[in-house]
């Protein structure tokens, strides 16, 4: 099964993220999306980040009606900071009936070069690109491991949902209905 791997930390899940991972799953070759929960991402700051389960949780919800979109908490049990490959190594040894793909948006291949170990990634792994305003494939345009897919653009952040819901802003057209609902009644992000 060839599986597309959605890295992220999901601070909270949005309609954006599953826009794309929609997009992916039914718009190309691949069977499933995963969204693999990030605790850290090794670019960003973890202050602001809700608590791992949480953030599972919230995508569990979002994707509990797409078959093919499935949630791995893979990393909570993995080293923090998260790096990609050391993911990817762990993935292909639970799972080596499955082909894996990295699914990142445009806006991420400027600092690809500086992921750990980005060579051994590219020679193992393919990369489905989806577009961000602003960004361009660069080096890696004819790059025969990077796929780029034509997918619906959403300039959707999680920042702006956590800053609109602490001034108690209406966003709920933002999220998925479920996440909506049980953000509306907890205290995450207030």
């Amino acid at each position: 099964m060839k599986i597309g791997l959605y890295f992220g930390s999901f601070n909270p899940i949005h309609i954006g993220h599953l826009v794309i991972a929609n997009h992916l799953q039914q718009f190309s070759d691949l069977d499933q999306v995963w969204f693999v929960v990030s605790p850290q991402n090794p670019f960003k700051e973890k202050a602001s980040l809700a608590n791992d389960y949480d953030r599972l949780h919230l995508v569990n919800l979002a994707i509990e009606n797409y078959p093919h979109l499935m949630a791995s908490n893979i990393e909570f049990n993995l080293p923090i900071p998260s790096y990609t490959i050391d993911t990817l190594v762990v993935l292909k040894e639970k799972h080596p009936e499955h082909d894996f793909s990295l699914i990142m948006g445009m806006d991420n291949l400027k600092s690809f070069h500086k992921w750990k170990n980005h060579e051994q990634i590219l020679k193992n792994y393919s990369v489905y690109v989806y577009p961000r305003i602003g960004s361009e494939p660069g080096q890696w345009e004819n790059h025969e491991k990077f796929h780029f897919i034509d997918a619906p653009i959403m300039e959707i952040s999680s920042t702006f949902i956590r800053q609109a819901l602490k001034e108690k802003k209406n966003i709920q057209p933002m999220l998925p209905d479920e996440v909506w609902e049980y953000l509306d009644g907890s205290s995450m992000y207030k």
